[in-house]
């Protein structure tokens, strides 16, 4: 009992006094995953808007598959995403395996998906109540979109958080495809397996506080924008 408490006080005095291995972890981690939330946010907030107010032959199809995709296992996305960028792979010419870029491609992916889903949900809301106000003012297809995103921008902005919340804990297809590199690939969740596997339980600990500290707080931002949205204030 005493290794462990001494272990947690260790970890918790790393944080304190920003180790600098802690912190160049951290920075490595947010920057890959923040990378990968803004990128498929691009993606996922207008398509979901689009699937929100375009009706087509296979859209329950694609709503269907969108939502199955929010449940791809994240070790096979590193999977094909290792395949990919393999010296074999169709890709493999641009050299982006065990980088940064093929981590951000892996998250962004596993956390496209989601987005999409939450946006769309959001979104198909908010038409239903504009539908006729929008059509009436004979508005273009993009502009729909962009009126749409704009009213919703709470409920996107907690989209995006969902996305990174997924992303910043994601360690499965981020070790295959980074290889947790020293210095160059390694984020919070490979990290703490790698130090946990090496019995440096101080390291990881602090590595777990820091990973910890950024999921609540997503979460807490996440409730405060629904609490306002729901009081209706920005």
């Amino acid at each position: 009992m005493g290794d462990i408490w001494e272990g947690i006080s260790a970890g918790f005095w790393l944080v304190v006094t920003l180790d600098p291995d802690l912190v160049e972890i951290t920075l490595m981690s947010l920057r890959v995953t923040v990378t990968a939330t803004i990128v498929a946010s691009c993606v996922a907030l207008p398509f979901g808007a689009w699937l929100a107010i375009r009706r087509f032959r296979y859209r329950r199809f694609v709503i269907a598959v969108l939502n199955a995709m929010m449940g791809l296992p994240p070790v096979v996305v590193g999977l094909i995403v290792y395949l990919m960028l393999s010296r074999s792979g169709p890709l493999g010419v641009l050299g982006l395996l065990f980088t940064p870029t093929a981590m951000i491609i892996a998250q962004v992916i596993i956390i496209t998906p989601l987005i999409a889903s939450i946006a769309h949900q959001a979104i198909r809301d908010l038409w239903a109540d504009y539908h006729d106000l929008l059509i009436s003012m004979s508005t273009s297809k993009r502009q729909r979109i962009m009126t749409l995103i704009w009213d919703g921008r709470r409920a996107l902005l907690t989209a995006a958080l969902a996305g990174f919340g997924r992303a910043i804990g994601e360690v499965g297809a981020i070790m295959i495809v980074g290889g947790n590199i020293d210095h160059a690939t390694r984020v919070l969740t490979t990290a703490i397996a790698l130090e946990t596997g090496k019995g440096d339980f101080s390291l990881a600990l602090g590595l777990g506080f820091v990973l910890i500290a950024l999921a609540v707080t997503v979460n807490v931002v996440i409730h405060v924008i629904g609490r306002t949205e729901r009081e209706g204030k920005w």
